[in-house]
């Protein structure tokens, strides 16, 4: 099996902040992230597809169709937001970067099953901070995310 990945790039802003909590506890749980004005991140999204090259092109998938792809599902809804209030896809559920990178994953993985015959979606990783990211390989325990509360909606 060969992996290959695109990296791509958005800047958004977001809060941390569950409205069933008191002001004092979201300070306790969230501190700065859940500041009233909101915050803001240099996101980078790395997208890794497994499979077999194809004979007729020696590719996985089409890198730039790949490429075109995220940017058009992901980046034009993500880049230059607020996640918390621009973002169809995560309205009433907490911007982290946990929830975020499900949420992609569940546009993107069939998305690219459609693009390309011979790979399918491995793993994103979603980068917040230099010391900060998530990596998630999809729902491979067959839980439904948001029966684990991961997803479920906050009433935003």
């Amino acid at each position: 099996m060969i992996y290959i990945s695109r990296k791509e790039h958005f800047n958004a802003a977001h809060k941390l902040y569950n409205p069933k909590w008191s002001e004092e506890k979201n300070q306790q749980i969230f501190g700065e992230c859940s500041n009233a004005n909101w915050h803001g991140h240099n996101f980078e999204l790395i997208v890794t597809v497994r499979g077999k090259p194809s004979e007729e092109t020696g590719f996985i998938i089409d890198l730039k169709e790949l490429s075109k792809l995220i940017q058009e599902e992901i980046i034009e809804q993500l880049d230059h937001k607020n996640l918390n209030l621009d973002v169809e896809f995560m309205k009433g559920k907490m911007a982290t970067i946990e929830v975020l990178v499900q949420e992609i994953w569940n546009i993107l993985a069939p998305a690219i099953n459609q693009l390309s015959s011979n790979g399918e979606l491995f793993k994103l990783t979603l980068t917040e901070t230099k010391s900060q990211f998530v990596e998630y390989c999809g729902n491979d325990r067959g839980y439904d995310t948001k029966s684990i509360g991961s997803g479920q909606d906050l009433d935003l």
